[in-house]
């Protein structure tokens, strides 16, 4: 399991050279800005607040949310104990505000135990996050890349991923996450297929939105 780090970004980085087209990029780019932190419940929080929203949006919301509670990281007992209606008070759809109370329970009941994600597999990760309501398949690769930091995450659903592999090997099509794949392999992006997501992004200027 490799997790990045400033040797573990520049072993990507030199490993990834050896494709002729992301070459270039990478030396544009330079390293990739991927910071591992282990405040995860928050991170899936602001994921689902995020959803489907701008940057400025999801920062009113996000701070009208933290306003209800005495705490900046409001603890899964005192979500739970807000109703719906007062937790859409901050700015939350109904759905978003069922999300949350969704993540709070799955954390109080043991269902989520982040303390051991560092012992479980990409898979395994992925099948515990996408058990919550509102958290899918690529809140769940965004997570392991840019939260957890593991750099052997294909965003293989991610728009920005299939429009940025198009432009870069000159497809005629943006490719279906099948394709994706194959050309991972194809271009020996294994083990570091998030450094590869992240400078296909960044040939794009797109930086991705969690």
């Amino acid at each position: 399991m490799i997790v990045a780090s400033p040797q573990t970004l520049q072993q990507a980085a030199k490993h990834l050279e050896s494709d002729p087209l992301m070459a270039p990029v990478i030396a544009r780019a330079g390293l990739p800005t991927i910071t591992p932190h282990t405040n995860y419940y928050w991170e899936l929080i602001d994921s689902i607040i995020s959803q489907q929203l701008s940057v400025k949006a999801a920062a009113t919301i996000e701070r009208r949310f933290k306003e209800l509670f005495d705490t900046d990281l409001p603890e899964p007992e005192a979500i739970l104990a807000k109703s719906i209606d007062e937790l859409r008070t901050a700015g939350l759809s109904n759905a978003k505000a069922n999300y949350i109370r969704d993540l709070a329970q799955h954390v109080l009941d043991g269902k989520l135990q982040f303390d051991k994600f560092s012992d479980l597999s990409n898979q395994e990760i992925i099948d515990e996050l996408t058990a919550v309501k509102g958290i899918g398949e690529w809140t769940a690769h965004m997570f392991l890349m840019f939260c957890m930091g593991r750099l052997d995450v294909l965003a293989i659903g991610d728009l920005g991923i299939r429009n940025g592999i198009q432009k870069l090997y000159d497809l005629d099509h943006p490719p279906s996450p099948a394709e994706v794949t194959e050309i991972a392999a194809a271009n020996n992006w294994h083990p570091y297929e998030t450094a590869a997501c992240w400078y296909i992004w960044h040939s794009l200027d797109n930086k991705p939105a969690l």
